[in-house]
């Protein structure tokens, strides 16, 4: 490769050297969380919305009923934990949409950043803002005084239902890359509510009736049964498979259009 001197500077571009973990630094994911923390429509989804769904839903009547070690009002403030970090992991994915509109993500892929430390930076900004709605749900269960779990129960709800809010980041992000500019939480924010619907997080399910056969194939499902199995003590075998096999789908589906969109540059 041939060499070019432009006012003194070497533009070989043999002589490049790609950063140490693919680009991946904190720099870059502070900029992120600043983006996604600066807008308003994501901030409603983390710190109000899934409240207020708790304070809906949690403390009606028969919500101090018995469920597993905990009563109703825990399983609901467990459910709507997952519903927040959902929404909030979903937008934190399909931020890609807008991005590619403003022509963002074609300038990063100018850059040496590795594909995969992109797509781990927008995991951790999902992890992060989905952390912060389950913290805002609890402390508003915590607030009301229903729901009534142990503390290691309630710790280890939180922790299960935030690693099963990468799914729903991947969803997004694969979301981003098939739907334009900010259509694409115009289509997550119901797609994702009728799902909960589906999966039993709003409603419980009744095991064996028609709901119930549909509700088991929904990715909804599968990650509400492990978000609540700290809880519950009960985790079908199939509910675990349902989980991880959208997560792999979300995930690979996220990588194709990925790929797709970068081999375009």
């Amino acid at each position: 490769m041939t060499t070019t001197t432009t006012a003194g500077i070497n533009t070989d571009l043999s002589t490049r050297r790609v950063p140490p973990m693919g680009g991946f630094n904190l720099t870059v994911l502070s900029i992120e969380l600043k983006r996604m923390l600066s807008n308003k429509r994501t901030m409603v989804f983390t710190l109000i919305f899934p409240a207020a769904m708790f304070f809906a839903f949690g403390t009606g009547t028969g919500t101090a009923d018995r469920v597993g070690s905990g009563n109703v009002s825990a399983y609901i403030l467990v459910s709507m934990a997952l519903y927040g970090a959902a929404l909030t992991a979903a937008a934190g994915g399909a931020m890609v949409a807008l991005e590619r509109s403003l022509g963002w993500s074609r300038q990063l892929r100018l850059t040496p950043l590795n594909p995969v430390a992109y797509i781990l930076i927008k995991a951790l900004v999902a992890l992060s803002m989905g952390a912060i709605a389950i913290v805002v749900v609890n402390i508003a269960g915590l607030a009301q005084g229903k729901p009534d779990m142990p503390a290691s129960t309630w710790i280890a709800s939180a922790v299960v239902t935030l690693l099963c809010t990468l799914t729903f980041a991947a969803l997004g992000v694969f979301v981003g890359y098939i739907v334009p500019g900010e259509n694409a939480m115009q289509i997550l924010g119901p797609g994702l509510a009728l799902l909960s619907f589906l999966g039993g997080l709003f409603i419980p399910l009744t095991k064996g009736n028609a709901i119930w056969h549909v509700a088991v194939f929904t990715p909804m499902y599968g990650v509400a049964e492990v978000a609540r199995a700290p809880l519950t003590h009960e985790l079908p075998w199939y509910a675990l498979v349902n989980a991880v096999a959208w997560f792999v789908v979300f995930v690979a589906a996220a990588a194709w259009r990925m790929s797709k969109d970068t081999s375009r540059v």
